[in-house]
């Protein structure tokens, strides 16, 4: 009998990020490797990572890192992991091909320990067997992984949706599903994203030929916002451009990355030579010729249409008879920008196509397909994953309304550990699971006080203090000079800055009287005397910066002075 611990380093309440540890006696088998874009209150932070401390704790058990598929929200973090962790990586041939790209735009050129696996690949590792699965996703080359353990497999679905109109590289392997089944699950860790979607998933057929119907209806331009990974809709904008006779014109680099390896791996065709087309050929044709693709990451293609749409981009803008086809399909946490980006372009005189909610189009399973998952597998254990806690919560309800019973549903919160022994299965105990916050080339640097004072920045400002002292004589040589930015307009605020001016002058002169002079407290006394004024007067709390410089060498009688030290 094994003993087992199930632990999410990230996917659970939130929507990406999915990182799941299994263990299975020492050895540790990680299930993708992902990353999150951050809510806009976290003020310039490029996106988020799970917590590595446990795995490098523990690097010597890890067997290696499986992965699911090719999105960020799977194989996003993974070259920060492997900056610090060498393991071996398994995973499709495209899923293995993007995963490199990834670690080369971070420096990871020559990391080797790559390795491409099909649906029919067994890994054996003595007491466990990691096996595949071909799943329908949004991403050609996604599979389901099965960790079969002495207790019964414990089977990962990664993102997923039943079709039955998707073909290839796209196609659901529904007997492996039931074969896996028929062998016994311990658990199932299924994608919630779309539980509480009441609605079934349009097949990706209907989906097509509704992306037809809307192009061909357009009479002008047509732009379409779609994530750059996401190959399926690529493909389809690809070929409802060739039936209509339309070129079509790229502006991203990454999607340019992502088709020329798809198209080598065979996973992407390009219906004639000449359908994609050079911008800067972009005016020799008519309007109605034209479908400009506009990509990126998560949330990437919307503000580039808020752009277009104010006449802020530098290669295309919307103008009147413009249809713009969002075909990318947000999640509940973009809804407010999807309808601030849909009032931009009417405002702009374009018209607006949302796919995912004209043609009910997804990529995650709906509640039908979830159950029906349930159904062929029936797992003894059911841990919802990958969304946040009210899509948990939601797969939870499905989950009973198939007879999994209450007390065999865990949702877990990061870093929780589901741990079995002896029979018996209960959470206990966590693992450091924090956000990990990457700014630019820093990991992890980036704290509550920076962002706390980022966040006070952005709303009320920042309020700078400039004067030169002498100790040795008590008196200030120069200023105060006051500098604000963001918090007042200083030629409508004569009076207020004078005010504070003498406030100033009043403390630095209190402070310079006091025999026990510090600068931490004169610094201080500053900061708290023009909070408390500043507040009084507008109801705001700019970030206050005193910079003081002292004079140490200053002659009044001399012209030769050295240079002015900031304290």
């Amino acid at each position: 009998m094994s003993d087992i611990n199930i632990i999410a380093l990230g996917g659970v309440r939130e929507n990406g990020k999915n990182m799941y540890l299994v263990e299975v006696d020492e050895a540790i088998y990680v299930l993708d490797c992902g990353l999150v874009y951050p809510p806009d209150e976290l003020l310039g932070i490029d996106m988020m990572i799970p917590d590595f401390t446990y795995l490098l704790e523990n690097q010597e058990r890890v067997a290696g890192v499986f992965l699911t598929h090719g999105h960020a929200d799977a194989i996003g973090a993974l070259p920060y992991l492997l900056k610090d962790l060498q393991v071996p990586v398994f995973g499709t041939e495209l899923t293995i091909e993007l995963a490199k790209l990834q670690a080369k735009k971070h420096g990871l050129k020559n990391y080797q320990d790559f390795h491409v696996i099909t649906e029919d690949n067994e890994i054996d590792f003595g007491t466990v067997v990691v096996k595949f699965f071909k799943t329908t996703h949004s991403v050609p080359d996604s599979v389901g992984i099965e960790v079969a353990t002495s207790e019964g497999s414990i089977v990962y679905t990664g993102d997923f949706k039943f079709d039955m109109t998707v073909t290839g590289d796209y196609a659901t392997d529904f007997s492996r599903i039931v074969e896996i089944g028929h062998n016994g699950v311990f658990a199932l860790l299924a994608d919630s994203n779309a539980a509480e979607n009441p609605k079934a998933n349009a097949s990706e057929i209907e989906i097509e030929q509704g992306l037809l119907k809307e192009v061909r209806k357009a009479k002008g331009r047509v732009i379409i916002a779609a994530v750059a990974s996401n190959l399926m809709r690529i493909q389809q904008v690809l070929d409802v451009a060739k039936k209509l006779g339309r070129r079509v014109f790229l502006d991203d680099t990454e999607l340019e990355e992502i088709i020329d390896v798809a198209i080598r791996l065979g996973k992407l065709t390009i219906p004639s030579k000449d359908l994609i087309t050079d911008l800067k050929d972009l005016d020799k044709y008519e309007a109605n010729e034209i479908i400009f693709l506009e990509t990126g990451k998560t949330g990437e293609p919307l503000a580039t249409l808020q752009k277009m749409a104010s006449d802020r981009n530098t290669v295309v803008n919307i103008t009147e008879g413009d249809k713009i086809i969002i075909a990318t399909s947000p999640s509940y946490d973009m809804e407010k920008v999807v309808a601030e980006t849909k009032n931009d372009i009417y405002r702009a005189g374009g018209e607006v196509v949302e796919l995912a909610q004209a043609y009910d189009s997804s990529g995650h399973a709906s509640p039908k397909d979830l159950q029906m998952m349930m159904s062929l597998l029936k797992p003894k254990y059911v841990v919802p994953i990958s969304g946040e806690f009210r899509a948990l919560a939601a797969q939870k309800k499905l989950a009973k309304q198939v007879a999994i019973p209450d007390e065999n549903i865990f949702l877990l919160d990061k870093g929780d550990i589901l741990a079995y022994k002896d029979g018996n299965i209960h959470i206990g105990g966590a693992v450091p699971a924090a956000n990990i916050l990457i700014d630019g080339s820093g990991v992890g640097d980036i704290g509550n006080i920076v962002l706390r004072d980022r966040r006070i920045l952005s709303e009320d400002g920042i309020f700078l203090v400039v004067l030169t002292i002498s100790r040795r004589l008590g008196k200030i040589l120069s200023g105060p000079e006051i500098i604000s930015r963001g918090f007042i307009y200083m030629k409508a605020s004569e009076t207020l800055l004078d005010e504070s001016k003498a406030l100033v002058v009043e403390v630095t002169e209190e402070n310079l009287k006091d025999k026990n002079f510090e600068w931490s407290k004169l610094k201080g006394d500053i900061r708290d005397a023009l909070s408390k004024k500043l507040y009084s007067e507008t109801q705001r709390r700019p970030m206050i910066l005193p910079v003081i410089m002292e004079a140490s060498n200053y002659h009044p009688d001399k012209k030769d002075k050295k240079p002015a030290k900031d304290n």
